[in-house]
């Protein structure tokens, strides 16, 4: 087993982290290679409503704020987490993603009333080309959202039984930088689609 190398951060001290985080790093870019096939596809159907609703008719300022004011700022106390967990605190570091998934879920609670919402108004994937990619895009990253929180779970009970670890270091960051990614997704969505589609006439 190779020597850890001191003097790095605990994720980045054994030659399997440092390789396993550049490997995330280019998941990353196929992620981002789906996101953008996503937006693309809605930017070409955004126009297209049938006899259904345009997008300023149903999209609402409030809850679109709310999600994007829990997200942001789950994106921040992951940030704190990893900055606990750079000082070797185990206490600070669980309590902070703990805070960062309660925040996740309180984003998909309202995402899923959202929609919820959208399909009593009798807007559905089925109503129109515009809602078709709508839903297919913003599901697709409350997909990823979800998978994200399970993740989390998985890894705080690992952290629970084994402690901080090189190994255990090395999952926070991962996922704290797929976390991070999935907030940047959503500043492209709610500019894109929510900003964009509430001046539409």
């Amino acid at each position: 087993m190779a020597a850890l190398d001191k003097s790095l951060p605990l994720e980045y001290q054994s030659e399997q982290g440092r390789l396993n985080i550049l490997g995330f790093w280019i998941f990353l870019g196929a992620e981002i290679a789906l996101f953008a096939t996503l937006f693309a596809s809605y930017l070409v159907l955004a126009g297209r409503t049938a006899d259904g609703p345009i997008p300023s008719e149903i999209f609402e300022i409030g809850p679109v704020m709310g999600e994007t004011l829990l997200l942001l700022t789950s994106s921040f106390t992951c940030g704190i987490a990893i900055y606990h967990m750079r000082r070797n605190n185990l206490k600070g570091l669980l309590t902070w993603f703990i805070i960062t998934l309660a925040l996740g879920l309180g984003f998909l609670y309202m995402e899923v009333d959202e929609f919820i919402h959208y399909v009593h108004e009798g807007a559905t994937m089925q109503t129109s080309a515009f809602l078709s990619g709508f839903f297919t895009l913003l599901g697709t990253h409350g997909a990823h959202v979800t998978g994200g929180i399970i993740w989390g779970i998985m890894v705080i009970i690992q952290l629970l039984q084994r402690g901080l670890t090189p190994v255990t270091a090395r999952k926070v960051f991962i996922i704290s930088l797929y976390w991070h990614f999935l907030d940047v997704v959503w500043i492209f969505i709610y500019t894109l689609v929510y900003m964009t589609g509430m001046v539409m006439l």
